[in-house]
Order: C-alpha cells, then sequence, then structure tokens
C-alpha cells in the first residue's frame, strides 16, 4: 500500500509554487498538528480544484470563519509524498465539511490500461476541510493562477520573458 494521509480536520490546506513564472513547480499542502503532507501538482490541476470547489461552495451558506494569510503558505520541507493525479470532491453535510481526496499519479501503457501494481500501490490524500478553507483556497489558486505568465495577444498562449514564438505571427 503506497503513503495514505487522512486528516478529519486541517490547520491549512494550501496551494504553492516554486520558481519563477514559466518554470514553476506547483504543490498542494496539508497540515495537522505538525504533521505535514506535500503533493507535486500541474497548475490546470489547481485551478480545475478550485474552480469545482467554487461550484460546491454555491450550493452552501457563505463560510463563517477564514484562515489567516500566514496559514496559506506552503511551509517547508516541501519533499512531495507523490504527482497527483485523480482528485475527487465531495461534501459531507452532517459534518458540514468539503472533502478533497488526491490520488498519486498512476502511469497507463500503450492501450491506456493503468498499471495494476502502481494502482494497488497508489498513494492518497484524504482532507475534509470548513468552507471558510475551502474559500481560501480557491482565492489562493486564483491568485497563483494569475500571477503566470502573461498570454500572448494573438495566439493565447503563454510569453517567456526570454521571447515568444507565436504561431499566429509566423
Amino acid at each position: 500500500m503506497g503513503l495514505s494521509y487522512e486528516f478529519d480536520t486541517v490547520d491549512a490546506f494550501t496551494v504553492g509554487t516554486v520558481g519563477r513564472p514559466g518554470q514553476r513547480v506547483f504543490f498542494l499542502q496539508a497540515r495537522h498538528a505538525g504533521e505535514r503532507v506535500t503533493v507535486k501538482c500541474e497548475k490546470q490541476q489547481a485551478a480545475a480544484m478550485a474552480e469545482h470547489l467554487r461550484a460546491v461552495l454555491n450550493d452552501l451558506p457563505p463560510p463563517d470563519d477564514k484562515p489567516m494569510p500566514a496559514a496559506m503558505e506552503l511551509t517547508a520541507p516541501m519533499e512531495p509524498a507523490f504527482v497527483l493525479g485523480a482528485i475527487g470532491l465531495g461534501y459531507e453535510r452532517s459534518t458540514d465539511r468539503v472533502l478533497v481526496q488526491l490520488d498519486e499519479f498512476v502511469p497507463v501503457d500503450d492501450e491506456g490500461e493503468p498499471d495494476l501494481e502502481a494502482l494497488e500501490d497508489r498513494g492518497r490524500v484524504r482532507v475534509f476541510l470548513t468552507r471558510g478553507q475551502v474559500q481560501a483556497f480557491c482565492e489562493q489558486a486564483d491568485s497563483l493562477v494569475a500571477a503566470g505568465r502573461p498570454p500572448c495577444m494573438w495566439c493565447s498562449l503563454p510569453m517567456d520573458p526570454d521571447g515568444h514564438i507565436c504561431p499566429r505571427m509566423n
């Protein structure tokens, strides 16, 4: 069995980056009572999580709590437990908590079938978040995604500070 973490409550659940735009690495991090787990993810995964979590929040009453801004910062060490694959989201009405499940990426063969041994041994992180923690996560993810490289006005691809080869301008 791969690494498995489950937090019924967390002190923080956040997304952060290391590196400069165009070379950033995105991480998700959950912390509770001195225990910490970090998962490497893609920018698009963080953006999609925020989008879907915001949809969950839209069906719920506004949150009454919100983490302090310092809680949204990544803390060291940031060695990832695994690379993110599938993401599961849900809402548990009895506890008024949002479930976020992060599963380790599992490679597939040429036919698109997952490696069964890797599938059985994949890591998993399950966290239950308050509505305020979800809202803070969405705001943090939106801010990080927007802080990336600006899009080209002609092709919408990200522009590198060192130059941009625009397919529409060739």
